[in-house]
């Protein structure tokens, strides 16, 4: 008999750095989790994620008992690592902040592709492009698909 979900938490954590100060307390606190418990098991599961913003999505049953599934780090966040910048261009079309290469592009959609709606690595490619180019950085190189 599977057992009766009461909530869905999602939460951007820093990897290996989980801790009952907000927002993960007071999250888990109001469904009645055990916030140390949570903590333990998602520094555990987030050792080689250690500094990275992970995504995760906890599901929390009748009987105060979780769950949660760990997602992939933000592609913006990774395309601010690639691009060694602090913060995207609050004027994407017309403030370029940095450049990324199409390399990195691929390298950032294949990290990706199990959390994207999408089938093809080129497909992941330009949804990582279109992101890219919304934070207002620029793609040096040529395309690998363009024909």
């Amino acid at each position: 008999m599977a057992k009766e979900v009461s909530g869905i938490i999602k939460l951007q954590i820093k990897g290996a750095a989980a801790n009952p100060s907000p927002p993960v307390g007071p999250a888990l606190g109001s469904k009645g989790v055990n916030i140390m418990e949570f903590c333990k098991q998602f520094n555990a599961r987030t050792q080689e994620l250690s500094g990275k913003v992970v995504p995760v999505i906890i599901t929390v049953y009748k009987d105060k008992s979780f769950d949660f599934i760990l997602k992939t780090p933000p592609a913006a966040v990774q395309l601010m690592e690639a691009a060694k910048i602090q913060k995207g261009s609050p004027e994407s079309n017309r403030k370029k902040v940095g450049s990324v290469n199409w390399q990195q592009i691929e390298a950032i959609a294949e990290i990706k592709m199990p959390d994207l709606n999408c089938f093809t690595l080129e497909s992941a490619m330009k949804m990582i492009a279109g992101t890219a180019r919304s934070m207002g950085l620029t793609i040096t190189g040529e395309a690998p698909f363009a024909n």
